[in-house]
This record gives C-alpha cells, structure tokens and sequence, in this order.
C-alpha cells in the first residue's frame, strides 16, 4: 500500500511528542542537588573537564565538550577505545571527568573506571539508569533517564541522546554564568568566524580614514562638493570648520532632494543644503555597533569623530559587507 504524505508528517510530529515528553521529564533532575554539586565540582577544579562516552553517547559527548570549551571551561573529549591504550595520559591531577553512557553499563568506560579512581579525579556520570554500574560508582550522578525513546523499536537512541545534549548545554550554560563569562571573552574563542568579526572588530579596523576621508568647507558649493564625494567614493561628504569641526554631512540621499527642489548647484554652498544634527560615533566602539546604528536610523553611511567633534573616520554599508559584518 503507497504510504500518504500524512504519514511521514504525523511519525515525524510524534517524535517530536515523544522528546519534548523527555525534555519536560528532564527538570526534575536539573532541580537535584545533584546538578548543583556537578556544577560547583567543575567550578572548583582547576584542571580540565573530559567528556567520554561510546556510540551515540560519544557523538553527543564531543558535542558537550565543544559547547563547554567554547563557553568559558576548559574541555576536551576522550574516546574510551582510545584513552585505554594511552589517550588516559592527556587526564592530569585537578580534571574532572563527565562519562556518558546512557545504559550505565559501557564496558570501554567500565575499564577506565579504577585508573581514573586512582588519580582522585571527580567522575560525573551521565546515565538513564541510576542503578547502573557507573551511577553507583561515580561521585555525582545527573541522571538522564526518558520515559521512552522516539523510536518505536526502542531500539536507536533518540529521546536519550537528545536530554543528554540538553543535560550538557544545561551545565555549560549554568558555568558559563556563574564565570561570569561575557561576549567578549567567546569571540576571544572564535576569533575565525563570523561571529569573531562581529564581536571583535572595531569600526577603526575597517574606516576610511586621512586622505580616504571625504571633507569641504561649507563655502563650497554643492557642485565643487559632489566633486569630492565622487573622488572618496562613499557617498557622502563631511563639512568641516577652520578648526577641522564637524558642521555637517552631505549625502547621495541629500543631492536627489536638492535636485528635486530645484537648487542651483554651482552657486549654492553646501552649508545650505547639509544636514546639521548628522548621526556619529567615536571610532573605538564595535563595528557590529555601527551596524545597529546605522540601521536604527535608516542611514547608509556613518562619521567617526573624535572628543572635540573631529571627523576621524568614515564608513558605509559596503564597507561593513566587505568585513564580514553582515
């Protein structure tokens, strides 16, 4: 029988049922002491966190320790294949272990046990069964436990894996404010991506800036001043005082309304047409900030001024495109 279209929506709208079921399951033990102790052993530690796990516990537990490392603790994931023929040699005095294993019964974890007791480190297990081997061994004990998987086998793990990474981000998120950990320091970890440019570039970083920055005086006519635009190639044009002050700014937007209006270009000067109460920013301030701002005031281009209203810099939108910012 050719399956319906609605079948494949409704196995795929149990399944998501199915986990939030797990998800909602999984306060209970986000609200134990147990989670509590978890997070003040790590805080506590000056060492490293390892995550281990087999399988699909293994999968997630990279996940975890990536998210953990990434947020202000320092982590690393160990497979227990490895760790037993030599990997165990990256664990040191101080580290606290997370071992994942959703049975709580994963003989390559089970192996590891007496030598990571032997060292004194803290052991973290992550179980759905808190019976199990490693529960009953380790010193705190989260507790992962679904009321059923999303597979209608019971077979592949689904609902477990998922409270797992959830159960990780939980802790991590928790360290991550109990640190004190702010924007600045997680673009310090992801200097390469988009989010690193976002967080860490500043607008002094990609200005036009000496002889790149457009000026006239406001003697000059709008004529002379279009000149100056075109030659800067930003679309706009400061004008300045004697003292180099900032009086206004003339832009594209601006010539198409003077044009409509009629103005003589040649013979008026651009202090007549420039908009006074111009929008700016200093140059030490995020560029991801002068995007909010130009976008806040509907604006394509911004000036950089100094303490005394100095035109130090200037950018646009394809400027902020160029960087990466966007």
């Amino acid at each position: 029988m050719a399956l319906q279209d609605k079948q494949f929506t409704d196995w795929g709208k149990q399944v998501v049922d199915i986990e939030k079921t797990a998800l909602d399951n999984l306060y209970q033990y986000i609200e134990s002491s147990e989670f509590v102790a978890a997070c003040k052993a790590i805080l506590k530690a000056n060492g490293k966190v390892i995550v281990m796990g087999m399988g699909k516990s293994g999968h997630i537990g990279n996940k975890i320790a990536a998210t953990l490392a990434s947020t202000g603790t320092p982590s690393f994931f160990v497979h227990p294949g490895e760790a037993a023929h030599g990997d165990l040699g990256m664990l040191s005095a101080n580290d606290v272990v997370i071992a994942i294993s959703n049975s709580g019964e994963a003989h390559e974890i089970q192996t590891l046990m007496p030598v990571i007791k032997r060292m004194g480190l803290t052991l973290i297990a992550m179980t759905g069964r808190p019976s199990s081997s490693l529960a009953s061994i380790a010193d705190i004990h989260l507790c992962i436990e679904v009321p059923q998987e999303a597979c209608p086998l019971g077979l592949a793990p689904t609902s477990s894996t998922t409270a797992t990474l959830v159960m990780g981000d939980a802790l991590a998120v928790a360290l991550l404010q109990a640190r004190g950990f702010t924007a600045d320091d997680f673009a310090l970890s992801h200097p390469g991506g988009s989010l690193g440019r976002k967080l860490l570039l500043k607008v002094s970083d990609i200005m036009h800036k000496g002889d790149g920055l457009p000026r006239v005086t406001p003697d000059q006519s709008i004529a002379t001043s279009l000149l100056e635009i075109s030659a800067k190639g930003l679309g706009m044009t400061a004008i300045v005082n004697d003292q180099q002050q900032l009086l206004g700014l003339f832009t594209d937007g601006d010539l198409r309304r003077v044009i409509d209006a009629g103005v003589d270009l040649r013979n008026t000067p651009i202090s007549d047409v420039m908009t006074t109460d111009c929008v700016t920013l200093n140059g030490d301030v995020l560029a991801a900030q002068a995007l909010n701002l130009m976008e806040q005031h509907n604006i394509n281009g911004l000036l950089l001024v100094d303490e005394e209203r100095r035109p130090i810099g200037a950018l646009n939108m394809l400027d902020l495109v160029r960087a990466g910012v966007i």
